[in-house]
């Protein structure tokens, strides 16, 4: 192997456009890190934000947080992986857009035999928001009735999955009757398609007036009314992404008067903050998959130079579950 290896790079924020293929040198790795040839690598929203502006990083810098394949060199200190270990991460520093790349120990886990690099790649980031969202956010216990916006997403369709596994009822808002079908294959409990209905109706009717304890919101700014005006008096609504753009000059006394209800703004990588951590909610993910209760639906695949494309197809909301790049 060449020492030379190919990723995605970019000089400034901007559209599709601005991603580059480069050659990069890839050094030997640190002392806590491991280097990963990577099979596949996972796309998502928080590429599109980082390569957009909206999160920042200094420039120029790579993309992309999510991959899987096998060690071929550790780090001095490493412990818990060696060389032809067959690894993922959700969570790194940013790069993962890259044919090679070396990541911290900490921030890796093993993946067992029955599962792909390309499943793997496709889960990490959107399952184990799924596990922190539903098991350390709000610990559904089972019998909850809830609601998840984008449910035919990456991460919906992984959330409607994992709710049917606890025996909760998962209401899913889409845009389409193409995604309103997908999302009850997954298991959702009832689908409303917000581009012909009334949400906060149809949750109001589904519920028999009750709402729900807790909304889940990816989306932000379009939804933040909406998602507030479907909960419960002392309802949790948790605000974990902004596909729509941000949540921004909130007053906190519409919590008030909407019912003493509480607000979250979590991220994953607060509720995975160790090996430890990590490990345990990808062995949580990787059982339910194991046992056939979460299927990875992966139905876009694109080479890395094709990297503006598969952006561009998410940012337009044309995909349906989830994206990988594969380099094989």
């Amino acid at each position: 192997m060449s020492n030379l290896v190919k990723a995605i790079r970019i000089d400034q924020n901007g559209g599709p456009e601005v991603l580059k293929v480069v050659e990069i040198e890839v050094p030997a790795p640190a002392d806590n890190e491991i280097t990963i040839k990577q099979h596949a690598i996972g796309l998502n929203f928080i590429d599109v934000y980082f390569r957009t502006g909206l999160y920042k990083a200094p420039l120029p810098h790579g993309l992309g947080f999510e991959g899987a394949g096998d060690v071929i060199a550790v780090g001095k200190a490493v412990t818990r992986f060696k060389v032809g270990d067959r690894v993922a991460y959700g969570q790194s520093p940013l790069g993962a857009y890259a044919e090679v790349r070396n990541v911290p120990e900490a921030q890796v886990v093993s993946i067992p035999k029955k599962i792909s690099y390309e499943e793997a790649a496709a889960i990490m980031l959107k399952g184990l928001t799924v596990q922190y969202l539903f098991r350390q956010t709000y610990r559904l216990q089972g019998g909850e009735t809830i609601l998840f916006h984008a449910a035919a997403g990456g991460v919906g369709l992984i959330a409607c999955q994992w709710a049917k596994a606890l025996k909760v009822k998962l209401i899913g808002t889409v845009s389409s009757p193409e995604k309103a079908a997908l999302a009850k294959e997954h298991g959702a409990w009832q689908v409303i398609d917000y581009s012909k209905e009334n949400v906060v109706e149809r949750v109001a009717e589904l519920t028999k007036g009750k709402k729900c304890p807790v909304v889940y919101d990816g989306v932000g700014k379009d939804t933040w009314e909406t998602s507030l005006d479907c909960l419960q008096p002392r309802g949790l609504m948790v605000s974990y992404g902004n596909a729509s753009g941000s949540v921004e000059g909130v007053n906190l006394n519409i919590l008030a008067a909407k019912g003493s209800l509480f607000v979250t703004r979590p991220t994953l990588g607060t509720h995975v903050n160790t090996a430890a951590k990590m490990q345990a909610a990808a062995d949580e993910l990787f059982g339910l998959v194991l046992k056939k209760k979460i299927k990875v639906r992966i139905d876009q695949r694109y080479k890395l130079e094709q990297a503006g494309e598969a952006q561009a197809a998410l940012a337009a909301r044309k995909t349906t579950g989830a994206t990988v790049f594969t380099l094989d």
